[in-house]
């Protein structure tokens, strides 16, 4: 027993004043990460309102590019600028594709049918991953307050120039949104998206991809929305960047 007793004294002597150290230290290394976390977010939000005053002043050539398990089925070409609203306004630049033939023959139009068909369920989820990746791009000042007050945000070192900045929750229960941050640039460089369609199942992943203009502006470069489980990939490529 006096042994026992003996062995929780030398235990407790050795363990106490490097548990009080580590207890007296932890408040402080908190407090210095939500500061820094606040100071990134700071940085991020003037840096995204920054560009999209300048980038008001520009217009570029975006080109969409539709893949549907690793087979282009389209690329269309668009004009863009930044209207009123600070949404992109997009005007076609390719001429209307003319109506194809239709075959003869009962069996023809029936197969024309579900080629149609088919092509437009495709469409129509091709578009709905465009508005679900809308809800995300730009990343919204207001929507990043609320995750940083609802404490769904971390921040990690990536390398010695950046941060990356994780949002959980950012949209839909689950998903992920995590920025990729130059400190001494100040911009964005790449966005990391993990989302779902109408179903958790229906994993939808997008990706962004930073560019610089001639005066330091920061730009999207390229964006890859991946419908996982259709196998359905949509990429926009913007270029040609031109002053009004």
């Amino acid at each position: 027993m006096n042994h026992s007793l003996q062995c929780w004294k030398f235990v407790l002597k050795t363990v106490s004043p490097l548990l009080l150290l580590g207890l007296l230290l932890l408040p402080a290394a908190l407090f210095a990460q939500k500061e820094e976390l606040q100071q990134r977010v700071a940085e991020l939000k003037e840096s995204m309102a920054k560009n999209k005053q300048v980038l008001a002043t520009y217009t570029w050539h975006e080109t969409d590019t539709v893949k549907l398990k690793g087979e282009v089925k389209k690329v269309s070409n668009f004009q863009v600028r930044l209207g009123p609203d600070g949404k992109p306004q997009k005007t076609p630049l390719d001429a209307p594709q003319q109506a194809q033939q239709q075959g003869g023959g009962r069996g023809g139009k029936l197969k024309e049918r579900i080629v149609e068909k088919k092509k437009e369920e495709f469409k129509d989820y091709g578009e709905d991953m465009k508005n679900l990746a809308a809800q995300y791009l730009p990343p919204d000042k207001d929507k990043i307050q609320a995750a940083v007050a609802a404490g769904n945000v971390s921040l990690t070192p990536e390398g010695s120039d950046a941060v990356k900045i994780v949002f959980k929750d950012y949209v839909k229960s689950g998903d992920s949104m995590t920025l990729t941050f130059n400190k001494v640039a100040k911009q964005m460089t790449s966005i990391a998206i993990n989302s779902w369609m109408d179903d958790p199942k229906d994993a939808m992943n997008l990706t962004v991809e930073f560019g610089k203009l001639p005066d330091g502006t920061n730009y999207t470069s390229s964006t890859t929305i991946d419908g996982v489980a259709k196998q359905l990939v949509v990429t926009m490529q913007n270029s040609d960047y031109a002053k009004l």
